[in-house]
């Protein structure tokens, strides 16, 4: 890396973990939908867990307040995935957290199929579009489907998680039946879906879903969860997740 890309980052604190992690406005900085998602996935406290997408390994991060299995992560951009390992390194978690520089539909040549209990992943939203070569590289990548469509991301966590093993994502609401019959047709049973909405009257603009490999077809809709009062503060319960990742069950 050289010294302008270095200039361009800082370090933050990552709520109130005592954790801190390097960021980039030029490149990367992690937001709520990745919070969220550490707090809504469903994962073991043992065993293995991987972050598909991972970016600057903020998943993995918070991930490490809520269990002590063996975390990895994968990245396909060399710079960001040398960001979350440099954000490991700081935190000294080394020991629970292994960052991958590579192509998530290439992961299950190197590990074996269905060797992780648990995926989390945070994908692009964006289908690709003639609009992408105007964003900045790194951007485009992270936000549109430049690298990876979303069935190749639901076809790699299906190979990569075990039968019974978990698998959660957010995502667009626009995109959720899309999302249910990708699962659906690569053998991932949607069971736990959450609505994210900015405000009580506004529509939703994320959506958490958690599905099973190999699961009976059951889904419960959780109650939505609303960032903001209508005084524009946060409510409880996002007040609640952004102070306590490690405590209590996914939401």
């Amino acid at each position: 890396m050289d010294e302008n890309e270095k200039k361009s980052e800082r370090i933050d604190d990552l709520l109130s973990h005592n954790l801190r992690i390097i960021q980039s406005d030029e490149v990367f900085s992690f937001s709520m939908d990745a919070v969220l998602l550490a707090r809504f996935a469903g994962i073991p406290q043992r065993g293995k867990i991987l972050d598909l997408c991972t970016g600057n390994g903020v998943v993995p991060l918070l991930l490490t307040t809520r269990t002590k299995a063996s975390i990895e992560g994968i990245e396909i951009q060399p710079r960001l995935a040398d960001m979350a390992r440099r954000s490991v390194s700081l935190n000294g978690l080394e020991a629970a957290i292994q960052i991958r520089e590579g192509d998530l539909r290439e992961l299950v040549h190197i590990t074996g199929h269905g060797v992780y209990d648990a995926i989390t992943v945070n994908p692009p939203y964006m289908p690709l579009n003639g609009s992408d070569i105007k964003l900045n590289p790194h951007q485009a990548i992270a936000r549109h489907e430049v690298n990876c469509t979303l069935e190749e991301v639901i076809q790699a966590s299906t190979r990569l998680v075990r039968n019974g093993g978990k698998v959660s994502m957010v995502h667009r609401p626009q995109r959720l039946g899309e999302i249910i019959t990708l699962m659906r047709n690569h053998s991932l049973e949607p069971k736990r879906i959450r609505f994210v909405h900015p405000r009580v009257h506004m529509e939703a603009n994320m959506v958490l879903v958690e599905a099973l490999r190999d699961g009976k077809p059951e889904v419960r809709l959780l109650p939505p969860l609303i960032v903001y009062q209508e005084n524009g503060n946060y409510t409880q319960e996002i007040r609640d997740i952004y102070g306590e990742v490690s405590k209590g069950d996914s939401v």
